[in-house]
């Protein structure tokens, strides 16, 4: 039976849109994961034919997993995974297997942000940057406020962190020398403008682009991003230096085979690069390149993997947007109301809630605490943008017990400019409703 090993996976998003769509391909499904709670919860993981449990960290043990897998009734074609970092190690473990390995050199670089940018270092396309291996004061760098600090091997906003005082950024390099002491920090120049986000396929060395998309923005202590809206008219030049300055990129990094997706933004007539991640974006990306253009980016992705042709080609073109919601202050989640009217909202195309009843949240500190998202299209940008944005506000999270008190939004960062750079997580104050 041919077969696709899964290292990691969520219980949504992306990642699990791969599995799915690796039993609509008609292959046999193998998930290892070390997380126990997927045991504990098997039945919400139907498009799993096999779940087997295996220390993800240590490389020799997911070798022995997949060597434990009976190869006379399975025969693997894919080892994958759509997770930092374990999408490296199944570029390792395909090349070992004898299988269609992604470009593991590149995947390495792009998950060492260091390593990234000095990959870049000859091109146009890096922000200045700077290396600290030990203290260093600000001066030393030679970068002017506001800084970027972040910590070379994190992923997502948790360990990415913004300075436009010398206070702030001693006591941020000191955080990230406490929490990473063996790892150097990553500063590099702010830059003020919009952010894009483009997903991409690499095939043989010939880069595709699925999808541009433009960001918004929230700053609670860290960048969070809670709005993403397709571009659909990429014509024109400022789109095209977009996508040349992604192909140089996705070149210098060496990447031959392979997803990845790079967040960027303009700044002097130039793009530059703020991540690069080597796999298609996770939580509800997939899902919204497919309502704009036909396009299950996760199942091209795995036709790749497996020798096949992927088709990216749009099979029609609908403005979408996506909008998440997040919360600005803590408590234990007693109920979830308004999901049916977002559902049941103009333009509307899929709403998902995130938390269980009992849940503790709060505030975002990562992306990890985007608590939902509704999709909306329209007949223009700007109506899928409104229709999403008023079926998000729908939801209201219901909050109870100690620190369930509205907490005051994080102050706004003075000093950093663009027109999404900082917006206050108040805009998301009508989602919670406090009860006694």
């Amino acid at each position: 039976m041919k077969t696709i090993v899964f290292i990691g996976a969520n219980k949504s998003g992306s990642s699990y849109e791969a599995i799915r769509a690796s039993e609509e391909l008609h292959y046999y499904t193998v998930l290892l994961t070390d997380r126990k709670t997927f045991f504990d919860k098997r039945m919400d993981f139907p498009h799993v034919h096999s779940m087997r449990m295996c220390n993800l960290d240590n490389i020799k043990d997911i070798k022995s997993a997949i060597d434990r897998i009976d190869q006379d009734r399975f025969t693997i074609s894919a080892i994958l995974s759509f997770i930092d970092p374990h999408c490296h190690t199944a570029a390792l473990l395909s090349r070992e297997f004898g299988l269609k390995p992604f470009t593991a050199d590149a995947i390495r670089l792009m998950l060492d942000k260091t390593k990234s940018r000095e990959a870049l270092y000859e091109t146009p396309y890096s922000p200045p940057f700077h290396v600290i291996g030990d203290d260093m004061p600000l001066s030393e760098t030679k970068l002017e406020l506001p800084v970027v600090l972040k910590a070379p091997r994190s992923s997502a906003s948790k360990d990415v962190h913004v300075a436009t005082t010398t206070d702030q950024y001693e006591t941020a390099f000191a955080h990230l020398r406490r929490r990473y002491p063996d790892a150097p920090v990553l500063v590099e120049k702010y830059i003020p403008s919009s952010q894009y986000l483009v997903e991409t396929l690499t095939v043989k060395g010939r880069t595709y682009i699925a999808a541009i998309i433009k960001q918004e923005i929230i700053f609670s202590g860290r960048f969070i991003v809670t709005g993403y809206q397709v571009i659909t008219d990429d014509k024109g030049a400022f789109y095209h230096r977009l996508k040349q300055a992604v192909r140089g990129i996705v070149r210098a990094h060496g990447m031959r085979d392979g997803p990845c997706h790079l967040e960027l933004r303009h700044f002097e007539k130039e793009w530059k690069l703020i991540e690069a991640n080597p796999r298609i974006s996770g939580g509800a990306m997939n899902t919204l390149i497919e309502t704009a253009y036909g396009i299950n980016l996760a199942k091209e992705t795995l036709k790749s993997a497996l020798g096949q042709e992927p088709d990216l080609k749009r099979k029609h073109k609908k403005d979408a947007f996506l909008q998440y919601v997040v919360i600005p202050g803590g408590g234990t989640l007693s109920k979830v109301t308004g999901k049916s009217l977002a559902q049941n909202s103009p333009g509307v195309t899929q709403v998902y809630v995130k938390p269980k009843k009992g849940s503790a949240l709060m505030p975002p500190a990562s992306m990890g605490h985007r608590y939902a998202y509704v999709i909306g299209t329209g007949g223009t940008a700007g109506e899928a943008r409104a229709n999403a944005k008023a079926g998000a506000s729908k939801i209201k999270f219901h909050l109870r017990g100690k620190g369930a008190k509205l907490q005051k939004p994080t102050e706004i960062i003075s000093g950093l400019d663009g027109d999404n750079a900082a917006v206050s997580l108040d805009y998301f104050s009508d989602n919670v409703v406090y009860e006694a």
